[in-house]
């Protein structure tokens, strides 16, 4: 019995220990495999934007994650394709597509942050 008594916090502790880590899972699973519809916006997708933000590495806003998009939303569309043409913190500019038009930078754009980018 006096083992027990000390073994079961031990293990509450490890099994509670990890919970942080999968605060991120579901936004990582989804931003790994989400793809535009449009099979030129998901070309460009994979090839410009899906490495920074399918990476919780990378520290961009993952894809699909509605909370983290959320504050950058609000900012308004001018000031989110300001910051993807311009580059913004650790975006570069172009978002690494030279040949992207401002509304694929939007569609993109409200592709990965799950809604409507207001104008």
């Amino acid at each position: 019995m006096g083992a027990a008594r000390f073994l079961l916090p031990l293990l509450l502790a490890v099994a509670v220990g990890g919970c942080g880590d999968d605060a991120k899972a579901p936004a990582a699973g989804i931003a790994s495999t989400a793809t535009p519809a449009d099979p030129a916006l998901a070309q460009i997708y994979a090839n410009s934007c899906q490495l920074c933000h399918a990476n919780p590495a990378a520290n961009a806003p993952l894809t699909g994650d509605r909370k983290a998009w959320e504050p950058r939303v609000r900012q308004g569309g001018d000031t989110l394709l300001d910051h993807a043409i311009n580059g913004y913190n650790g975006m570069p500019p172009m978002g690494q597509c030279v040949e992207c038009s401002e509304e694929q930078f939007l569609q993109l754009i409200g592709f990965m942050a799950d809604q409507p980018i207001p104008q």
